[in-house]
């Protein structure tokens, strides 16, 4: 719809011209595209602004300047042109060409906009210059003096958004909010200006929140623009923010359909599948997506879902995409590929209590392991119904089950009221229970289970296992390239940022009671503010 109401259209008007009169103008540009690059060099002779200026009279779409929209119209299919006249200078004119096709200047004009142009400009001019109460005072002078202004009304609203930034305000934000919306119910509006409003209008309703009214604006895009598939991209993302997996991939098919070639929507296919757990349906979908290098696709979430379902699989080639994740600076290493990190902490995976400095917990858990297990064995015994089994999808058979104390940093007292002693043990641990992204509970496994290899979500903490009740064979963990194996009374610490996988084939169950802590080199600070995961 676009193309056709800005190209198709003014070309139309254009069928009347001669053969050599499109040729000549084609010459005029190329030529002068020339002379001005030999003047500039030589001379220091162009005012770019007076040539700009004398080619106004080829205006073509009508905007009251010469630009490369106007090139655009006049030279209509640079391909054609070039085959025909090599002779005169197709390679200039194939850059010339290229560089056209490559700038597309929105078009934020309607008829009457133009005629106040010049306050317009105005106003801009102080946004820009970073005037943000100046420029919101004009531009709010403009909305009431022009009512009917969608350039103006548009400039209102950046300025609220600015002003809100600034302010850090809230409240500013929803006015720009409000004001964008505005924006697309005037009539008359440029398509490109409808685009950017809303656009922007989504994101904001996004930063506050507010996913739901952001589903609906994105939802406007799409049904005003039915053609822009990059709009149903991101409607499906505002479905995935929001939970809404079913409704996501309705989008993302749909989008496939359209653009079968689509590397964005093609990730976010396959990352849907694999949600699903229909791994290998997932592979072609996350690999041929990220191959695609299209805009949005170049994430570690996918390079780290691609991997994890190719080793679920057994393809070899998961390591080639951890590999290309970690040289696209997604990950830290092959082997760590946690998403949400800290940079600089130290990385390896396997540390001595000595090392994390937290020797004082680790001799307090290894000194009173018994009463944990206690504790823990009369709850197993009480009721199974307290421990939960494993839900994010990291078994590859078997049974496995939890039972949590602290989560994120808060304590669930219902379940510390079963196991009292252990609690009271903990609580003068602050990096342990203070520790937001990370848990505390007993993890209890029975023969047969296999933990898929993975990682945890961030490099921020370290974990430690305490042996409680480990079969004399049969059970063992490995981190990166290492395999450890537990024993009653003893803590292992690893850092689960790295690949790690699990294996149960023991014949009787094995308990464990695992503490996560920051990492020590955590400043205060960073513990206090890092959000919760």
């Amino acid at each position: 719809l676009t193309e056709a109401k800005h190209g198709g259209n003014k070309s139309a008007k254009k069928e009347g011209a001669s053969g050599s009169s499109f040729f000549t103008w084609f010459m005029v540009i190329a030529l002068l595209g020339v002379w001005t690059s030999v003047a500039v060099v030589w001379f220091e002779l162009v005012d770019y602004e007076e040539v700009l200026g004398k080619l106004g009279i080829y205006d073509a779409d009508g905007d009251g300047d010469f630009d490369m929209e106007d090139a655009k119209v006049l030279l209509g299919n640079c391909h054609e042109i070039i085959s025909s006249i090599t002779e005169f200078g197709g390679n200039f004119v194939g850059f010339l060409c290229s560089f056209i096709v490559k700038k597309k200047k929105p078009k934020l004009l309607n008829k009457f906009d133009k005629s106040i142009k010049a306050e317009l400009d105005a106003a801009e001019k102080l946004r820009k210059k970073g005037k943000t109460e100046e420029a919101l005072k004009a531009f709010e002078a403009l909305v009431s003096k022009y009512p009917q202004s969608p350039r103006a009304r548009y400039g209102k609203a950046q300025s609220e958004d600015d002003l809100a930034e600034k302010m850090r305000s809230n409240d500013i934000l929803q006015r720009s909010i409000t004001t964008y919306g505005e924006v697309a119910n005037l009539p008359n509006v440029p398509d490109d200006l409808i685009k950017m409003a809303l656009k922007r209008r989504a994101d904001r309703q996004q930063f506050l929140g507010r996913m739901r009214g952001s589903l609906v604006t994105l939802q406007k895009l799409v049904d005003q623009f039915p053609n822009d598939t990059s709009f149903k991209n991101n409607l499906g993302v505002g479905y995935l923010l929001i939970g809404d997996n079913n409704n996501a991939k309705k989008v993302y098919k749909e989008v496939l359909r359209l653009a079968p070639n689509d590397g964005f929507a093609k990730v976010h296919y396959g990352f849907i599948l694999k949600a699903e757990n229909k791994i290998e349906e997932s592979i072609p979908y996350l690999k041929e997506g990220l191959e695609t290098g299209d805009p949005g696709t170049d994430d570690g979430r996918f390079y780290f879902h691609l991997g994890d379902a190719m080793q679920r699989v057994g393809n070899k080639e998961a390591y080639k995409w951890y590999e290309l994740g970690y040289q696209r600076g997604h990950f830290a290493s092959v082997w760590q590929r946690s998403l949400y990190n800290v940079k600089g902490l130290k990385a390896q995976p396997w540390w001595t209590a000595k090392e994390t400095g937290y020797t004082e917990l680790i001799k307090s858990l290894e000194k009173n392991w018994k009463v944990i297990r206690d504790e823990g064995l009369a709850v197993m015994d009480r009721s199974k119904g307290l421990f939960l089994p494993e839900d994010e999808n990291l078994r590859e058979k078997g049974d496995w089950s939890q039972f949590t104390l602290w989560q994120q940093g808060r304590k669930n007292e219902n379940a510390c009221n079963s196991v009292p002693k252990s609690c009271a043990l903990l609580e003068r641990f602050s990096e342990a229970t203070g520790c937001r992204r990370g848990q505390i509970k007993y993890s209890v496994m029975h023969p047969g289970t296999h933990v898929w290899p993975h990682t945890g979500p961030t490099n921020c903490r370290l974990r430690m296992h305490l042996g409680l009740v480990i079969p004399k064979e049969g059970c063992r963990i490995r981190c990166a390239q290492e395999t450890r194996f537990w024993e009653e009374g003893k803590i292992l610490i690893f850092d689960d940022s790295f690949e790690h996988e699990v294996w149960q084939d023991a014949n009787t169950y094995r308990l464990i009671f695992i503490v996560d802590v920051w990492h020590p080199e955590l400043t205060a600070q960073q513990r206090r503010t890092l959000p919760a995961i």
